[in-house]
């Protein structure tokens, strides 16, 4: 298999994606990785070069700031283009990328293309749970108003991610709400239960916000306005929770000698709330696989991203989804 990372994207831009990719190409030598971007800023960071991992140059880079349709459309040699681009013509059969998540979607709609049968791909990443199993939730920020459809779509490819990628048989799929019981919620929500009810899924009804984390389903269903809204404040509580515990923990030797002693389990508390162990969202309901990592990856992140990607590929996860929908 051929995975593409988009080396000129995100915050760390290139160095963490080419050690993310060095670390990747060097663990699984049965996948080709290639990094496309500037060959003369890569090569800073490339020491030694895997047989399984090459170079294709790209001249333009997507900025945080630009303006992503207008992006896509004019920097055709953008290193997120190309990388779409390779996937489109079967170049490559996956491209990772920590860049602007707008120019991602406009790239995947655009370049890639969508998939047959679904109207609006989604962003489905991974919200962590006390049980350490983590919740996939979609959509998380690609499409700001939905239909009920575009719902039931979510759900559907939501379940079998979780099935071709985690290996969760019949995976629990819930609708996030104000409230469980079915006829709550705005008309959004009260259109879309019952087109739930009717998919070859484990439908386990409506969930609170404040029951996320508690890992009451696997899978969690939600237009990108209130799932964004949803994300955004459980990194700001989880940031703002860690603080609290750094400025207690420093107020005097006693408490210094207590945050020493109990380090081991706040390090994995922390690991339990890392986007970073995850690797990245992929961008559901398009023609291949696209992957959005956060755009702060670290190289552990980048090669957490590689690795999910090759997962869903040996599951073939893409044909999957494509033959639910069509109903093949």
């Amino acid at each position: 298999m051929r995975i593409v990372v988009d080396a000129m994207g995100g915050d760390n831009a290139p160095k963490s994606n080419v050690e993310g990719a060095l670390i990747a190409a060097k663990e699984w030598q049965d996948t080709e990785i290639i990094l496309v971007g500037d060959e003369r800023q890569i090569g800073t960071f490339l020491q030694d070069k895997p047989s399984n991992l090459r170079i294709v140059h790209a001249s333009e880079v997507i900025e945080t700031d630009d303006e992503p349709v207008k992006a896509v459309r004019r920097k055709k040699d953008a290193s997120m283009v190309v990388a779409g681009r390779m996937v489109r013509e079967g170049e490559a059969d996956a491209f990772i990328s920590a860049g602007n998540t707008g120019a991602l979607m406009t790239t995947g709609l655009l370049v890639v293309g969508r998939m047959k049968g679904i109207e609006r791909p989604a962003l489905a990443p991974m919200i962590p749970t006390l049980d350490g199993k983590g919740v996939l939730a979609l959509d998380l920020g690609a499409n700001m108003d939905s239909k009920p459809e575009h719902l039931q779509q979510y759900a559907l490819m939501g379940s079998l991610y979780r099935e071709k990628v985690h290996g969760i048989a019949q995976p629990r799929v819930g609708l996030l709400n104000v409230g469980t019981e079915p006829g709550k919620g705005n008309e959004l929500t009260k259109s879309a239960y019952p087109l739930l009810e009717e998919l070859p899924i484990q439908f386990v009804g409506n969930v609170e916000s404040r029951d996320v984390m508690n890992g009451v389903c696997d899978v969690l269903v939600c237009d990108g306005f209130a799932g964004n809204i949803l994300l955004k404040a459980i990194e700001g509580t989880a940031g703002a929770l860690f603080s609290l515990l750094k400025e207690q923990f420093n107020k005097s030797l006693k408490t210094k000698m207590a945050a020493a002693l109990m380090m081991p389990e706040l390090r994995e508390l922390k690991s339990t709330l890392d986007y970073k162990e995850h690797g990245g969202a992929p961008l559901l309901g398009l023609g291949g696989l696209v992957v959005k990592s956060h755009g702060s990856s670290d190289a552990n992140a980048v090669k957490n991203g590689i690795r999910q990607a090759r997962v869903a590929l040996q599951n073939r996860l893409v044909e999957s989804i494509s033959n639910e929908i069509s109903g093949k």
